[in-house]
């Protein structure tokens, strides 16, 4: 999607280069015969200004504040103006009018330059002057980096809904692009997952609570790295925080001091307690790996391992807890079977 800021920046450029042709038209500086000399002066003063834009459009586009841009943009350029101005001075004719003109079109670049470099870097700049914050930095709300499982999963879109989180959310192109190539996969259950990954991010995109922001900018550190190393450099760079399901992003994360929010541990905290000594029923579903054990699930998709439980798979049997195990994958329950079982049809 073109950045509309952009091409209102570049098309009042351009009118203000022809404005400075007309200008020296009037000046006098140039003689106006033949009739094509204001003409020429006209084409080369917009030539100018296509070169610039043209320059400016094959550095990636970036984002920033627009309004920030312009204040800073304008404060910077006529500052290196009047610089370039002093260490010109030498060499400049001793002509006012000649001078004012060089002076004018100099800033005006430098103005457009500095305004354009802004736009199109709004996640280095508030690193680049420390005080200069935007409202969610502020606030002191760490934003949130999102990853390829994550976006796949779908429950990210569910619990922002919820309001629980309000800090931003970074989804970075790299991880887009993942997506895209997923989605477009000759393995179906593959194509199926990038295309549901695709519809969470849209879904995401187009909820106005919902605070999302595409990161464009390529960083240095990227050069070369996979893309969960790309998550973990990026969510360092912006002092972020990585969201993912990837139990392997989970551990290179935490060892490169990265906080990370993983949805299936937020998942497992949100699941009923159950503690040694309590009961429950549960429906062995089919044998366990060690002899007499039965497995089955509870309604949240835990998996119960039953001591006892192998004769009796699809049957409902009355468990005693004996141990819960958790981890990032998922949490675990043992149990005992207590010697009360009731057969059913074999359905969950």
């Amino acid at each position: 999607m073109p950045n509309v800021a952009l091409i209102i920046l570049r098309a009042i450029f351009v009118l203000v280069a022809a404005g400075l042709g007309v200008g020296l038209i009037n000046s006098n500086l140039f003689p106006t015969s033949p009739a094509s000399i204001p003409f020429v002066i006209i084409v080369v003063c917009l030539s100018v200004a296509a070169a610039v834009v043209v320059l400016d459009t094959l550095v990636r586009p970036k984002r920033l504040e627009t309004m920030t841009a312009i204040y800073f943009g304008l404060i910077v350029g006529l500052f290196l103006t009047y610089v370039a101005q002093l260490a010109l001075t030498p060499l400049l004719p001793s002509n006012p009018q000649v001078v004012h003109w060089i002076q004018l079109i100099l800033g005006t670049i430098l103005c457009y330059a500095c305004i354009s470099l802004l736009i199109q870097t709004k996640n280095d700049f508030r690193f680049i002057i420390p005080y200069v914050e935007f409202s969610k930095e502020v606030k002191g709300r760490r934003p949130y980096v999102l990853d390829t499982s994550v976006v796949i999963d779908g429950r990210i879109a569910d619990v922002v809904e919820t309001e629980v989180i309000d800090a931003q959310l970074i989804m970075p192109r790299f991880v887009i692009a993942e997506l895209q190539g997923i989605a477009d996969s000759s393995d179906k259950l593959r194509r199926s997952r990038g295309r549901r990954g695709l519809d969470i991010l849209n879904r995401l995109r187009s909820n106005d609570r919902v605070d999302l922001q595409i990161f464009d900018s390529d960083l240095p550190e990227f050069t070369g790295q996979p893309v969960d190393m790309k998550l973990v450099l990026l969510a360092k760079h912006l002092n972020g925080k990585v969201m993912t399901n990837d139990y392997n992003l989970n551990k290179v994360a935490k060892l490169h001091g990265v906080i990370v929010i993983n949805l299936n541990d937020l998942s497992n905290a949100l699941k009923p307690v159950y503690l040694p000594g309590e009961a429950t029923d549960v429906r062995i579903v089919k044998p366990g790996e060690e002899p007499g054990q039965g497995v089955g699930y509870l309604d949240d998709g835990t998996m119960v391992v039953v001591e006892g439980g192998r004769d009796h798979v699809n049957q409902l049997v009355h468990v005693a807890v004996t141990s819960v195990l958790q981890t990032s994958a998922g949490r675990m329950v043992f149990g005992r079977y207590d010697g009360q079982a009731t057969k059913t049809d074999g359905k969950a």
